[in-house]
């Protein structure tokens, strides 16, 4: 009797050192994706209120400067897709802490750049290591907890998101405005050293289903050049060039579709398309939403600083409304999709985001400050109403051993949209500027791109209203 309970005891507290062990697993796994997934976005909501006094630095016109966000974006675009599908392969955690080696690396390298052609590289390198980053963090969450707590899980991570975005216009205002535009990037370099200790002295396991595949290089080289045709092509527009581009890379998808249909192991299973209608539509809806959003923050900033006269400080504590209502409304959207159909909540969130917009397509010289705030606001309640459960959709609707490339996918459509979010004010600005930079004499022509664009981005957000509705239910 003595023996078998003592036998028991030892089984009971093995099995509850497991648990402890697997517990405590899960909150570090989480920290580090939600440190993670903090970076990028603080980098970019910080950035886009530095941006006048990098263009007076560097003497860049309107359409040069929508590059310092571009370039980072399309090439976190280009790679995220096949760093995905190599995580699911190799390992998430390898993959994501390249990411993270080289997102703090190259942000040490655009702190020191001496002209706008560096800036732009460097960038594209911080893209490159984002995509790594963004192509296995939810992947990797979505792996260490069980289906009855993601939604609230992912809803912290798009919240972490959310807060990167909210810091960023105020800390980013502060430091450009105090310290110059330099030290936001060198910010990131300590972070980024703090989740590399957490991984190599914390994190345990390693996560690849997919051990063992093939990598489709030939269709990564395809998708890869499919983009950097199509976003050049935006910024060349009007010219006859940038038509010829944006008809290549028509071609190009065509030709990456065809390719990838023949494949065994596909870096893009185009049938988690062509098969799932929740997983197709809530991607388009992810497409579209950030498409019709993205600009706003780089729009209001330059609104805000050349046409108010704001300092980046205080451009940065208007800017901040939105992201704050986000960061605070995203862990209850990510619960409620855990009770509620995700595609309920989403598509409220898509309404509230397009009311948002509709306000400010009204913007003047003299619009109120309380109106503005009201706009922002709006469009941090549709967003975080939005993005958690859209996440949440998109994540239960594929087996285990895609969630790297579903993870991927929803990235790309994110960071697709944003490109062409900005890729439509590029164009803008190039019809009504022309490449000049922005001064008193063209403020007018500024002030008409703005309306402009916030109209486009209305209509665009109003037809996200029906592709998040007809995608299906989850359960």
């Amino acid at each position: 009797m003595i023996l078998t309970s003592t036998r028991q005891i030892i089984f009971l507290q093995s099995r509850w050192g497991i648990s402890m062990r697997d517990s405590s697993n899960k909150r570090i796994a989480l920290l580090i994706a939600t440190m993670g997934s903090f970076l990028t976005p603080f980098m970019v909501s910080s950035l886009n209120i530095a941006l006048p006094l990098i263009a007076e630095e560097f003497a860049m016109d309107a359409v040069l400067l929508g590059w310092v966000a571009t370039s980072f974006l399309l090439a976190a675009a280009i790679f995220l897709v096949p760093f995905g599908r190599i995580a699911d392969i190799y390992g998430r955690k390898k993959i994501f802490t390249c990411g993270i080696l080289i997102y703090t690396f190259s942000s040490l390298l655009c702190a020191i750049s001496t002209s706008s052609a560096l800036l732009i590289f460097f960038r594209i390198l911080q893209g490159t290591g984002s995509a790594m980053i963004f192509g296995t963090g939810v992947a990797i969450l979505t792996s260490v907890f069980p289906p009855r707590e993601r939604g609230k899980v992912l809803g912290l991570n798009v919240a972490s998101v959310y807060s990167g975005l909210s810091l960023g216009p105020f800390f980013g205002g502060f430091l450009a405005q105090h310290f110059g535009w330099r030290s936001i990037f060198l910010v990131n370099v300590p972070l980024g050293l703090l989740i590399l200790c957490l991984i190599f002295w914390k994190l345990e396991g390693e996560w690849a289903e997919a051990r063992g595949e093939s990598f489709d290089l030939t269709g990564s080289v395809i998708y890869s050049l499919t983009l950097i045709a199509i976003m050049y092509g935006f910024s060349l527009l009007p010219a006859g060039t940038g038509l010829w581009l944006i008809f290549a890379g028509a071609l190009g998808v065509f030709a990456f579709v065809r390719w990838e249909t023949g494949q065994k192991n596909p870096v893009l299973d185009i049938n988690l398309f062509r098969r799932n209608r929740l997983f197709a539509f809530s991607n388009l809806a992810a497409l579209i939403n950030y498409s019709a959003t993205f600009a706003v923050g780089f729009l209001l900033s330059l609104y805000l600083q050349y046409i108010r006269a704001l300092s980046p400080q205080n451009a940065g504590l208007i800017l901040v409304s939105q992201p704050a209502v986000q960061a605070v409304f995203s862990p209850l959207a990510g619960r409620l999709s855990d009770r509620i159909e995700p595609r309920a909540v989403a598509s409220i969130g898509m309404v509230l985001t397009f009311l948002g917009l509709l306000l400010l397509t009204f913007l003047s010289e003299r619009t109120p400050m309380e109106f503005i705030l009201l706009s922002l606001i709006l469009l941090g309640l549709g967003f975080a109403l939005f993005s958690s459960p859209n996440t949440n959709a998109v994540m239960s609707s594929v087996e285990r051993r895609f969630y790297g490339v579903a993870s991927g996918i929803l990235g790309t459509m994110r960071l697709i949209g944003q490109m062409l979010s900005m890729g439509i004010v590029m164009l803008i600005f190039a019809i009504y500027i022309g490449r000049v930079g922005i001064a008193p004499g063209n403020y007018p022509a500024f002030l008409g791109s703005v309306r402009v664009a916030f109209i486009i981005f209305a209509l665009l957000c109003f037809v996200g209203i029906f592709a998040s509705l007809a995608r299906g239910n989850v359960r």
